[in-house]
């Protein structure tokens, strides 16, 4: 007969978290959290109870991306009953979430690890799903949202994000948006190498991987918070996106000036002709005042984008920390003897 799963009360499993050895975990689970309160304590909950039910060692890191509401005292009572497994790297400023992600791969100690955020719009339960995936060879698991949960506005702005991803840089992702993914230690380790100025994990790994995949996930509806991504944050995240990772835009627009100065060359000698065979006239100024107006907002818009890429350029050449710690809290790993 095959052999029945112990089922473990509240007191036994509390008991487990606090005596697990995080020195050498199988796996890492990676947090960000920002303004969380009203629901990482259920998601602290139902995480633990997945990766206690997966059966192999882990350990789970919170990157707390400033937080002004109670979010910083909850991890510490977390920590406080749960050292062993917890990690909590705390933020003296609000950096993002991509920025939190890869603080998080700074400090993971495990062979595969899993990003998700703490909203409970990606449940917990789906890690088993992404491990499978990493068991059966692939070393970047990603996933995409399989009935999406979120408004209107937020659903299209995601698509075009992603529609413009795929044709800047190529790379076949069918939810740039959901962080909800597992990766193999060697791609973490490549991700950290790379000194940008702004860091998309999600693209990258893929562009790192082998063998990556994606897979469809559950997602529900925000059920307590906000979304913490206002119109701002979206088109500040498209941008970083496409000067980031081409110079497909610089490109085009290159291609663009060409096809401006062609034509202003033929509207230039179509005016001469009309002066020299009709005569001068004042009716058309209008049209060529709308002309000179298009072929300002075109340079306009250029100079925006060599704006960007100037700007990446110069932070990378300053070479500013992407995000400066405040404190880590984690238990000290006992000195190997010689």
């Amino acid at each position: 007969m095959p052999k029945q799963k112990k089922i473990l009360s509240p007191t036994e499993r509390s008991s487990k978290l606090r005596t697990q050895r995080i020195s050498t975990p199988y796996l890492s689970v990676v947090v960000p959290v920002f303004n969380e309160e009203e629901c990482i304590e259920e998601f602290f909950t139902r995480l633990t109870e997945v990766l206690e039910s997966i059966g192999k060692t882990y350990e789970i890191i919170f990157i707390n991306d400033g937080s002004c509401d109670r979010t910083e005292y909850l991890l510490g009572r977390f920590f406080e009953q749960y050292p062993r497994i917890l990690r909590i790297i705390h933020f003296n400023n609000n950096y993002g979430q991509y920025t939190a992600i890869l603080a998080g791969f700074e400090h993971v100690r495990g062979d595969v690890i899993v990003t998700l955020d703490a909203d409970l719009q990606n449940p917990p339960e789906e890690i088993p799903s992404l491990l499978k995936m990493i068991d059966a060879g692939h070393d970047s698991v990603g996933s995409y949202r399989r009935e999406r949960h979120d408004s209107f506005f937020r659903t299209k702005a995601s698509r075009v994000i992603n529609r413009l991803r795929k044709e800047i840089t190529g790379l076949e992702m069918r939810d740039h948006g959901c962080m909800l993914r597992a990766y193999r230690r060697h791609i973490i380790d490549q991700a950290i190498k790379t000194r940008e100025s702004s860091t998309f994990i999600t693209v990258l790994a893929q562009k790192f991987a082998g063998n990556p995949i994606d897979i469809a996930v559950e997602h529900h509806d925000r059920a307590r918070g906000e979304s913490k991504y206002n119109l701002y944050k979206l088109i500040r995240i498209t941008f970083d996106l496409i000067t980031g990772v081409s110079l497909i835009p610089l490109q085009l627009f290159t291609l663009l000036g060409m096809c401006t100065s062609l034509l202003s060359v033929l509207l230039v000698v179509y005016m001469g002709f009309r002066r020299i065979f009709i005569g001068p006239e004042a009716e058309g100024v209008f049209t060529l005042f709308a002309i000179l107006f298009f072929f300002l907002s075109v340079i306009i818009m250029g100079i925006g984008l060599i704006g960007e890429y100037v700007g990446r350029t110069y932070l990378s050449v300053c070479q500013h920390p992407r995000f400066v710690i405040r404190e880590i809290i984690e238990m000290s790993q006992p000195k190997r003897e010689e």
